[in-house]
């Protein structure tokens, strides 16, 4: 039976009421996930069929249930928006008179199903007026409140019915598939029939007796209505009465996002009287917003600070610009600031003051964009108010007690973290408005705090003071500030007995990091407060962060300090102390500061520091392997690698990972190189268990690639032996770290003639191997292919006669880039596009370039095309515009005869371009040899056609 009712779903051609009823209750009930996709494949199919004008009216019968009857209305929309056309003229007003009807019937509920009529009424009134039906609304005001043609239905249930209607006639508007001509046609022409809606729904707001129901869709149509852009000034009225319903529970939470919406609209900019009207109504709400304080009603308070928030924010620059208003905006923006100060901590006793933080930038900024004297005027008036939101801020940052925050949800406390996060983003913005005298406030009272003997602080109070210290330093720049020393000096003096406290501590001194570096003497205050916080765990981010960044930028001021430095960090190290990825921090640390040491302290340092690591690792290479050892093997690889990361002795300052640097002519041997050297044979030790293991290959690539970024041409006695090893671990699982390590030695020792033989048997090798993994099934390696096509673009770049020799075959590389082409994955195709963009502008110098173009440049071309045509994303198009323009300059002959060849089959690149469409783009691609930006847009158009996107929405996205 099933399989006889699948069949029969499946016939689109039997369309009647039984069988969409019996299609409806597979969808609904049937548990078998297949049989509901089938079901809804149908329906579909029935609702765009000539037969659904008909069967819809069936469905919507009073024997139906809710479900089926909402179905019914669906389809009268889906028919009406989308098959217009297919209805003759002369059965629009049978078809207005029915669907009238069906509202008025509906009027009294269901409520999904009234609600789908009215969308399928009002996207009817879309498609008639104003050419055949131009008083739609006024027919629609007289009918539905004189009843006529509507049967069964009260005078309140058809006013229900009709603000449902008018609620959804915009959004309607806003949603459907209409030209951007008539959408703005039918928007100027519904925003002109608002004079006649308005009143009517004013009257209804107005009356006492008017039933909540009717109060909410009132406030929801001056919500729908306002999408329009209609003139705020005819909404005045109404914009009032909605402010008297705040006082009405139920309507509240409606009410609210109606005079929201109303106040947000950017139009409303252009209707200056009303907004200063506006302003008395919202500060008429600081009554109703204190009780609801007080009695802890945080929806209330939530609603009422959205109300002066979206005034203040959306139309700051304009209520500035009054300056006869200037009291009243004052007044405003004190409310806003009272909204931020809401008593009890943010996310668990208030949920409002985070509204807020955005209104200080805008105000901020607007001030700051007025002409002088009004700056002048305003900066007066404002920077006391800005002091005073700092002093608010850091009370909002405040941590509650102990024992309450004990109490605090996980959420809660990440909600807490996230609001500090803001609150320190908007101190840092506010001290551009403030300056130095914010810094000096600070530490004014941080300083009381600490030496007044007749004071008590709580911890709190200490930490919120550095809170705000580290808000600023960490993106200011606070070198000329006077008040940093007394700062670093006050730290030592801080008992830090509570964590967060403490963290502060370390966060602070981490920010200061630059000022240290330019104030050495200072480094003996703070580096013994970070080493001793290094041995608590729960310190662990913000105490190696600042070791960090104070190894980083002071690194060569740290000398005295150094073998404290690396003792302290060596034994948390040992015993394991923080988590992998701050062990990894710390170990670039500790590579910053030994940057800085001279030769024999450096040596003796760094051996101090990796052997115990060295060790580690020479007992794990002789377990057995298990999870537990490759975890340590992983770990302790990421040490060495990210220590070597840091690790340049080369010269001070920073120097870029890419850069290649000249051969030194001295032949003396970097101390990592002999590290590197003394662990050589421990690594093959380990993979000699592990080397179709892939993390432990790339924690190993990891350790090279680090070191050779490092090192550059230092690394130099390290390449034969390296590139044995590379050799080894990809003929025994192929993965794109080697290939990546092997970029690299390219990318540096491509020059050198001593040192490239091993690389260039490396890359054979490699070659050869990739090529098997094309030849059984390249799909599942999609990260191999993308690292073998940069590979190969990189040594198209820097050695590009190796491939003079033919060995590695260019020919090999080509026509795997012709598969790596399909790949799915959007970097694979980037880097193969990259890569045949390199081979192209060789053409000329590499033989085998040419020759292979020769044969198989059409397949090349059909490739592109197919990828231009919607085989690959449009994201892509950019790279695959580089690739063409990298044809039209080296390899004119071929395009010239080729692309037209290869666009000549039908329906070739897409059944969405024409022959004409085609030849269009020959010329345009043709034309354009000097021009990249064009190239790019005339592939890019032609993309968009391939793919029917052109003039959509949808073309704008990538």
């Amino acid at each position: 039976m099933e399989s006889a009712r699948t069949e029969q779903l499946s016939d689109a051609s039997d369309i009647t009421v039984e069988a969409v009823e019996r299609a409806l209750h597979q969808l609904y009930y049937d548990p078998d996930m297949a049989q509901k996709n089938m079901a809804q494949k149908w329906l579909t199919q029935a609702q765009a069929s000539p037969q659904a004008w008909h069967f819809c009216w069936a469905l919507l019968g009073p024997d139906k249930v809710p479900e089926i009857q909402f179905f019914g209305a669906s389809t009268l929309h889906t028919k009406i928006s989308r098959h217009w056309a297919d209805l003759p003229a002369e059965q629009h007003e049978s078809l207005r008179s029915q669907l009238i009807a069906k509202v008025g019937h509906f009027s009294s509920g269901p409520k999904m199903v009234l609600t789908r009529l009215c969308v399928a009424l009002a996207s009817l009134v879309l498609q008639t007026i104003p050419d055949t039906w131009p008083n739609a609304l006024s027919d629609l005001l007289r009918t539905f409140q004189t009843g006529e043609g509507i049967t069964g239905a009260n005078g309140q249930a058809r006013c229900v019915a009709l603000l449902e209607l008018f609620a959804v006639l915009p959004e309607e508007l806003q949603s459907s598939r209409i030209p951007a001509g008539r959408r703005a046609q039918l928007r100027s022409t519904l925003a002109g029939q608002w004079s006649s809606v308005c009143p009517l729904l004013r009257q209804l707001l107005r009356q006492t007796d008017s039933p909540c129901q009717v109060k909410e869709r009132v406030l929801r149509c001056l919500a729908s209505w306002l999408l329009l852009d209609v003139a705020l000034g005819e909404s005045e009225g109404l914009l009032e009465d909605s402010f008297a319903t705040l006082t009405e529970p139920e309507l509240f939470d409606t009410a609210v996002e109606t005079i929201v919406s109303a106040i947000s609209q950017p139009d409303c900019q252009r209707f200056t009287g009303s907004l200063l009207k506006m302003v008395p109504q919202i500060l008429g709400l600081q009554d109703q917003l204190r009780k609801a304080v007080e009695a802890g009603d945080m929806e209330t308070s939530h609603g009422i600070c959205r109300i002066a928030v979206a005034l203040g924010e959306t139309h700051c620059r304009t209520l500035l610009e009054q300056v006869d208003h200037w009291q009243a905006f004052q007044a405003l923006v004190n409310m806003i600031l009272s909204c931020t100060g809401i008593p009890g901590h943010y996310p668990v006793d208030e949920t409002s003051s985070s509204l807020t933080l955005t209104f200080w930038y805008t105000l901020q900024d607007d001030i700051m964009s007025l002409d002088m004297e009004k700056q002048t005027l305003y900066l007066q008036v404002y920077r006391p108010v800005y002091f005073q939101l700092v002093e608010i801020l850091l009370q909002k940052a405040r941590f509650p007690t102990e024992q309450d925050y004990a109490t605090w949800s996980a959420d809660d406390k990440e909600q807490f973290r996230t609001y500090r996060v803001d609150i320190s983003d908007t101190l840092m913005y506010v001290y551009e408005l403030l300056g130095p005298e914010l810094l000096r406030s600070l530490y004014e009272k941080l300083g009381r705090l600490l030496t007044d003997t007749a004071l008590t602080p709580s911890w709190q109070d200490i930490e919120t003071l550095l809170f705000g210290f580290q808000s600023i330093a960490e993106t200011v720049d606070v070198s000329y500030s006077d008040v940093i020393p007394g700062l670093i000096g006050l730290i030592p003096l801080i008992t830090p007995g509570n964590i967060q406290l403490a963290e502060t501590i370390m966060f602070t001194i981490g920010s200061l990091a630059e000022w240290l570096a330019d104030h050495p003497i200072m480094l003996g205050s703070v580096v013994p407060v970070v080493l001793r916080g290094l041995s608590n765990p729960e310190l662990s981010v913000s105490c190696v962060s600042a070791l960090k960044r104070i190894c980083r930028e002071c690194r060569h001021d740290l000398h005295s300090h150094a073998d404290d430095i690396i003792t302290a960090s060596q034994d948390v190290l040992v015993k394991r102390l923080h988590k992998s990825t701050q062990c990894m921090w710390l170990m670039q640390a500790l590579g910053f500061l030994l940057s800085a040491q001279p030769g024999e302290a450096l040596l003796r340092r760094l051996l101090s520091l990796v052997s115990p690591h060295i060790q580690r690792l020479e007992g794990l290479a002789d377990q057995s392997p298990d999870a537990s050892t490759k975890t340590a093997i992983i770990h302790t690889l990421g040490l060495l690698s990210s220590l070597f990361a840091t690790l340049d002795t080369s010269r001070p300052g920073s120097q870029g990972p890419e850069a290649v640097r000249t051969a030194p002519s001295q032949p003396n041997t970097n101390p990592v190189v002999g590290v590197l050297q003394q662990v050589f044979p421990l690594i093959q030790k380990v993979l000699s268990k592990w080397l179709s293991d892939p993390e432990v290959v790339e924690a190993v690539c990891a350790v090279f690639e680090k070191s050779l970024k490092t090192l550059i041409h230092e690394f130099a006695p390290l390449v034969a032996q390296l590139c044995e090893l590379i050799g080894q671990m990809y003929s025994a699982y192929p993965q794109a770290s080697a290939l990546d390590l092997t970029r690299q030695l390219v990318h540096i020792f491509a020059c050198e003639r001593e040192y490239f033989p091993p690389i260039k048997a490396l890359l054979e090798l490699i070659t050869s191997i990739t090529m098997a993994i094309f030849q059984h099934g390249s799909r599942d390696h999609p990260d191999v292919v993308d690292s073998f096509m940069q590979l190969h673009a990189q040594v198209l770049k820097r050695k590009p006669d190796l491939y003079l020799s033919g060995s590695p075959d260019i020919k090999v590389v080509f026509y795997c880039g012709i598969l790596s082409f399909k790949f799915p994955e959007t970097p694979t195709v980037k880097s193969t596009c990259l890569l045949f963009t390199e081979l192209i502008s060789h053409c000329e110098d590499i033989p085998a370039v040419s020759e292979v173009l020769q044969e198989d440049g059409q397949l090349l071309l059909q490739t592109l095309l197919e990828a231009i045509g919607g085989q690959a994303p449009r994201s892509l198009t950019e790279h695959f515009a580089e690739l063409l323009f990298s044809l039209s300059r080296h390899c004119r002959s071929l395009l010239t005869v080729g692309l037209r060849e290869a666009l000549l089959p039908p329906g070739f690149p897409s059944i969405h371009v024409s022959m004409e469409q085609k030849d269009q783009f020959c010329q345009q691609v043709l034309r354009e040899q000097l021009n990249k930006r064009r190239m790019r847009e005339i592939v890019k158009e032609f993309s968009l056609l391939c793919r029917g996107l052109q003039g959509t929405e949808y073309a704008t996205d990538c």
